[in-house]
């Protein structure tokens, strides 16, 4: 068998290729039932496709509707591949890649944003430097005692992972992030 094309259960593996993986944002507009979405991450799983994050909400309540932001990594094929099948998902209202789009209206990258909570235990000099970073980064303290600090942050998600690694060495114990959501900019909507 040929060393490049290992088995490994993963669909990134069923290219000749050499394309680079790139990352994607997908925008999926499902019904919202019980079940469309472990349909959708079924998807994924079965196929062997990494999931790097994942947001669901309803977004039109009178429709039923709720919008899945995924986003992945892989080939050009791969992703064209990933879209042709959630596509053809009975659930799937709609699917849009959210980055070739932007591209292709020639827009700039489309608006990603991320909430997290980043709790922070420390006191002294420790405490003083998470608040003073805290508040260079516009996180708010959501929850605080004597002992621990909760901030809640939002921004871009390189912002959020800089705020992540910058409280790591002054007490960072728990973090909880929502992924991003994403839309592309313009008048038009998906």
């Amino acid at each position: 068998m040929n060393a490049k094309l290992q088995p490994t259960g993963s669909a990134y593996f069923i290219s000749s290729q050499t394309a680079a993986p790139e990352r994607h944002t997908l925008s999926v507009v499902v019904a919202n039932e019980p079940g469309v979405l472990a349909r959708v991450i079924g998807l994924f799983s079965g196929r062997g496709y990494n999931i790097e994050s994942l947001t669901v909400s309803e977004t039109e309540h009178e429709a039923h509707l709720s919008r899945i932001t995924i986003v992945t990594k892989g080939t050009p094929d791969v992703l064209e591949q990933i879209k042709a099948q959630l596509d053809r998902m009975v659930p799937v209202h709609k699917v849009v890649d959210l980055s070739v789009r932007a591209r292709e209206l020639g827009q700039a990258a489309p608006v990603e944003r991320e909430v997290a909570l980043v709790k922070v235990v420390g006191n002294g000099d420790q405490r003083q430097e998470a608040l003073r970073l805290a508040d260079a980064f516009e996180a708010k303290v959501v929850d605080a005692t004597v002992e621990h600090f909760m901030f809640e942050i939002t921004g871009k998600v390189s912002k959020v992972d800089q705020f992540i690694a910058i409280m790591k060495p002054l007490g960072l114990v728990e973090i909880c992030r929502t992924g991003p959501a994403s839309m592309n900019r313009g008048p038009e909507g998906m």
